[in-house]
């Protein structure tokens, strides 16, 4: 005869057996967040000084002896655009690395071309001097993001704009990028949000966590015109934790083929754009993101020990409603408490809320105020395009609030110490 379980002991093994498939589920989900296939490595840093958009348009016998004329010619032409010293062609082909093809077509007798020229900075630099050791920038984390029909993009899955920047060669580049790689982790902590963010809290630590100073924000703006025909481009250049505009330009691709073309190039737009502010100090290292302890401000350092304050206070009422109280015999009850506050004062709830621009920001923290019973707000934390958080003074108990925002229209969600509302 085998063992009978009690029907609260199946209760329990059912709860248990609920739990661990939860639990699964949960870390399943998780996975499926920072998995799959996302993420681009960017190209090795090179040092070596690049070259690019060169035109060559050359005939000869053949078409393999034109691309041989068409390469010397584009190694002189590259030189000159160096403003290097007039050298022999036999000296310039071997201060050259590589040469790289960005377009080009092959006839029989003619070769048409786009290229870029790759010289070697350690042989180039004994003739050009200081351009090749120019000064470089503070580590800039860059940030690319795709806006197209509606949404943006930045590491959630891999896209033409991630990779055009994954692949640009910045070793020339006065500008030091760090170019996060996209996968795991990295897709769910950088995201279009991010950059709407203006706390410098946040920011610091996404920075250290890559090890830059500061943030770019190159973004491609793509509107596909009807399927398989031209690609319109609007490009904006920003900078630093608030999101400042430096430069836009517009580009076309005549079809979807062409889009890899188009981003590159704009990839070494933005890389010029970056370069022209880093000479003129526009972009330089925040120094708001280096805030050592004691230098903030007096009125900034108040609202620091008043955020710090509210979260004691929060701290206390999770503890307070947490502890056991005497039930009615003298038995012990640990269930969540939701009776008002003694007569004649307030309590104070946490409140979060969904804020996908400033009017809804604004929209929701004045219904709130309006409720009945609802003493005073604070904000506790503004994430526009993301959840905010709010403190609500309310003279009742944790349920009456959610029944009072119920009859505001709101759609609440409950917990023993904290609600969540959305429209």
């Amino acid at each position: 005869m085998g063992t009978q379980i009690s029907q609260p002991g199946r209760k329990r093994l059912a709860l248990i057996a609920t739990g661990i498939a939860l639990a699964g589920g949960a870390g399943w989900l998780a996975q499926a967040q920072v998995g799959g296939d996302r993420g681009i490595a960017a190209v090795a840093a090179s040092r070596d000084i690049q070259v690019s958009d060169i035109e060559v348009d050359v005939s000869a016998e053949s078409g393999v002896k034109a691309r041989e004329e068409a390469w010397r010619e584009a190694q002189v032409k590259a030189w000159e655009k160096l403003d290097g010293p007039k050298l022999p062609e036999s000296r310039i082909a071997g201060l050259v690395s590589a040469i790289v093809i960005e377009r080009e077509r092959l006839g029989p007798k003619r070769y048409v071309a786009t290229l870029g020229v790759i010289f070697d900075r350690q042989r180039a630099s004994a003739y050009l001097g200081e351009e090749g050791r120019a000064a470089r920038s503070a580590p800039m984390l860059v940030l690319p993001v795709t806006v197209s029909a509606g949404t943006q993009l930045m590491y959630e899955q891999r896209n033409p704009w991630q990779r055009a920047w994954a692949e640009f060669q910045a070793g020339q580049s006065r500008v030091n990028y760090v170019r996060p790689q996209g996968s795991g982790g990295e897709s769910l902590l950088l995201t279009y949000g991010q950059t709407t963010r203006r706390s410098r809290v946040w920011w610091s630590n996404i920075l250290d966590e890559f090890g830059a100073a500061d943030v770019l924000v190159p973004i491609a703006n793509l509107r596909y015109t009807y399927p398989g025909g031209p690609i319109e481009g609007t490009f904006t250049a920003r900078h630093g934790p608030d999101n400042e505009f430096l430069d836009s330009f517009t580009m076309t691709a005549e079809s979807p083929e062409e889009l890899p073309a188009m981003l590159s190039r704009a990839v070494r737009r933005f890389d010029a754009t970056f370069q022209v502010a880093l000479g003129s100090g526009v972009i330089k290292p925040d120094p708001t993101l280096n805030i050592k302890q004691g230098d903030l401000n007096p009125a900034i350092q108040r609202l620091v020990d008043l955020g710090r304050a509210l979260r004691r206070q929060d701290e206390a009422q999770e503890a307070a409603a947490a502890e056991p109280t005497e039930a009615s015999g003298g038995a012990i009850s640990s269930a969540p408490i939701n009776r008002p506050p003694p007569e004649g004062s307030v309590a104070l709830y946490t409140v979060q809320f969904a804020s996908p621009d400033a009017a809804a920001f604004g929209a929701i923290l004045a219904d709130v105020r309006g409720t009945n019973g609802v003493r005073s707000t604070g904000v506790r934390s503004t994430a526009i395009g993301g959840t905010s958080v709010m403190t609500v003074s309310y003279a009742g108990s944790i349920g009456q609030l959610a029944d009072a925002l119920r009859a505001k229209g709101f759609t609440v969600q409950q917990t023993s110490t904290a609600l969540v509302i959305s429209r």
